[in-house]
C-alpha cells in the first residue's frame, strides 16, 4: 500500500540539445523508494543533462535524500510552449501523464526555454501556463504540487526570464500551489563564462558540482515551506 499523502502541495535550438549531442541521464522512475510517489515536470534541469549520471540531478538527490519515488517526466528543450507540438505522441501531453502517474506530490520547473519563444509566442506561454497547473490541480486534487521559478544559467539575463517567473508565481498562486522564488539566481556568478563555472562542457548545463547545489538550494526551500517538505 502506497505511503498517505503529502500535506496540501546563445538560442532556443542551444537548449534543445537535438537531443543527441547533450549528455543526458534517462528520466525514469527509482524502483526502489517506497515512499510517496514525487513526479517532475521540467526541461534539462529537472532531467539532469550535464550530470554523469542520474543519481546526480539534483531531483534525484532530494528524492534519495526524503525516501520518495521519483518519476521524472522532464525533457530536454521542454517548454510550456517550447517543444510541445514537436514532441510526438506519448510525449505531447505531459500534463495528462503526470495525472496519470497519480503522484502524491508534483514539481514544475519550467520556463527557460520559453524566454527563446517570447517575443513571437508571450501570450501562449502565458496562458499554458495557466492552463498546464490548473490542468494539474484538477486532476490531482489531493496533491501537493510545487512551482519553482524557472531556472537560469547566463550573467546575460533576458527581461523575458522574470515576466515568464512573475507569471509562474501568480498561476501558482491561483491553483494553491507552494511556490519556491529566485531559483533563476542559483546559478549566478558560475556560468560557463566565469573563472568558478559549474556548468558541463556544453557550457548550458550544471555539472556534478552544479546539480549539487541546485539540490542543496532546493532542500533548504523545501524546507522553509509551510508546512515544510
Amino acid at each position: 500500500m502506497r505511503a498517505p499523502r503529502l500535506l496540501g502541495l546563445v538560442a532556443a535550438a542551444s537548449l534543445v540539445c537535438g537531443m543527441s549531442a547533450c549528455a543526458s541521464p534517462a528520466a525514469e522512475p527509482t524502483p526502489s523508494a517506497t515512499g510517496p510517489v514525487v513526479s517532475f515536470y521540467g526541461d534539462s534541469y529537472t532531467r539532469g543533462t550535464g550530470a554523469s549520471s542520474p543519481d546526480r540531478r539534483w531531483s534525484t538527490i532530494i528524492s534519495s535524500e526524503r525516501g520518495w519515488h521519483e518519476v521524472n517526466r522532464s525533457e530536454n528543450g521542454l517548454g510550456f510552449v517550447n517543444r510541445r507540438a514537436s514532441m510526438g505522441p506519448g510525449l505531447d501531453d505531459i500534463p495528462a501523464q503526470i495525472i496519470a502517474d497519480d503522484p502524491d506530490l508534483v514539481f514544475v520547473t519550467m520556463g527557460l526555454n520559453d524566454t527563446f519563444s517570447y517575443d513571437r509566442a508571450a501570450d501562449r506561454i502565458r496562458e499554458t501556463i495557466d492552463s498546464d497547473l490548473q490542468r494539474l490541480r484538477d486532476g490531482l486534487p489531493e496533491a501537493r504540487i510545487v512551482v519553482v521559478e524557472p531556472f537560469w544559467y547566463t550573467a546575460d539575463r533576458p527581461p523575458s526570464i522574470d515576466v515568464i517567473a512573475g507569471w509562474v508565481e501568480d498561476a501558482a498562486a491561483r491553483i494553491g500551489a507552494d511556490h519556491i522564488e529566485g531559483a533563476s539566481h542559483w546559478l549566478d556568478g558560475h556560468d560557463a563564462d566565469s573563472a568558478d563555472s559549474w556548468m558541463a562542457g556544453d557550457g548550458l548545463h550544471p555539472n556534478d558540482t552544479g546539480y549539487a547545489y541546485l539540490a542543496e538550494r532546493m532542500d533548504a526551500a523545501l524546507r522553509a515551506l509551510d508546512p515544510p517538505l
